[in-house]
């Protein structure tokens, strides 16, 4: 927590050109954009983090949209990576998921002769939110209209989008491993103990890792999780207060990102103004999609918090084994399981403060 900023070095196969210097860890996914640049499908699907799949498909629309097939120094390359290249149309969310609304706009815009380039390239952002909208994607994916290709970006692959992906060449971005995310950071001039921390936190999500380089409160977080087995005892005071702790804890993590979506809206703010409009168009929706990234964010606080409480567990585990004491590693086992099970109650929105005073009640039954 240094204040070093992160760049984005290339981390890339030897030889990448600029297209993909913004794709950290993932040599696997460019080598395959850069082959299917030459000759293109009608549609891809790009699964993984956003802080991968954003830019690679910046990087192949460049490719696609470049008269020399991906120079990434020409001006058609630079306006595509820009995301300004009239030929180059991202499509984003303005509710909680891709409606139907958006999906025939889509249709429409595939419609579209491209402007310059030979062909265009439609981008469609959390395709994983659309199941609404999947018949109407299906229809102009399956019917692709002339020189359009689709690059569709996911989180993941619901059951309910299975026949978009078949339609589709599905490209995937997998979580960062954790020591080339370590190598990156060191690479980046981040301190080695803090890049090791950083990469234990960060999911394998770059932008994640981003962030919490400069998050000063991030090893104070993990040392509190690392805690709770030596503090969680049978009084239920003790487990409201801890309960609270990790919960404002996880509330703090959200700073840094905060701040970054006040720097987006003051930039859209000075934009509008450059061109004469008094509000920014379109705010309420940038608000809208920021706060649904906050709460991403946070929930991925806790789950990141729950796993090292459970390797404090394993820890304690271990120890017991080493020390021939057999008898706690039924409950330490125990412990873990009730960690696994509210780590997975975390995907359905739960009551954050009743699942881990719950959880915590059922830690401090099990003794130690």
């Amino acid at each position: 927590m240094s204040g070093v900023t992160v760049p984005t070095p290339s981390r890339i196969a030897p030889g990448a050109a600029s297209l993909f210097d913004e794709v950290v860890g993932q040599p696997e996914a460019v080598a395959v954009l850069r082959r299917a640049a030459g000759s293109p499908v009608h549609a891809y699907l790009f699964v993984g983090h956003r802080s991968a799949t954003g830019p690679a498909a910046r990087g192949f629309a460049a490719a696609l949209l470049c008269p020399r097939g991906g120079c990434g120094t020409c001006r058609s390359c630079r306006r595509a990576l820009a995301g300004t290249h009239p030929d180059l149309v991202v499509m984003a969310r303005t509710g909680a998921a891709l409606g139907v609304d958006e999906a025939r706009r889509l249709v429409s815009l595939a419609q579209r002769r491209p402007l310059e380039a030979a062909r265009q390239v439609l981008v469609v952002e959390d395709v994983h939110l659309a199941q609404r909208a999947a018949p109407a994607l299906l229809k102009t994916i399956e019917e692709p209209p002339g020189p359009t290709v689709f690059v569709l970006l996911a989180e993941e692959i619901p059951p309910e989008l299975g026949t978009v992906a078949s339609r589709c060449a599905v490209v995937r971005f997998p979580p960062v491993p954790r020591g080339v995310m370590v190598e990156w950071l060191v690479a980046s001039g981040v301190d080695p103990d803090l890049a090791a921390a950083v990469a234990e936190g960060s999911g394998g999500d770059v932008d994640r890792a981003r962030l919490l380089v400069d998050d000063t409160g991030y090893a104070a977080r993990l040392e509190l999780w690392r805690s709770l087995p030596a503090r969680i005892t049978g009084s239920g005071s003790v487990v409201a207060e801890l309960a609270d702790a990790v919960l404002a804890a996880a509330e703090s993590a959200l700073e840094p990102l905060r701040s970054r979506h006040a720097e987006q809206l003051a930039a859209l703010q000075a934009e509008a103004e450059s061109l004469g409009e008094r509000a920014v168009p379109g705010r309420k929706e940038v608000v809208d999609r920021q706060h649904r990234e906050e709460r991403r964010w946070r929930t991925h606080e806790l789950r990141v918090g729950l796993g090292v409480l459970a390797r404090a567990y394993r820890d304690r585990m271990a120890a017991a084994v080493a020390g021939d004491h057999p008898a706690a590693v039924p409950g330490y086992q125990r412990a873990i399981e009730l960690i696994g099970d509210a780590t997975a109650s975390l995907e359905h929105n739960p009551n954050e403060t009743l699942l881990l005073q719950a959880l915590l009640v059922r830690l401090g039954s099990i003794g130690d």
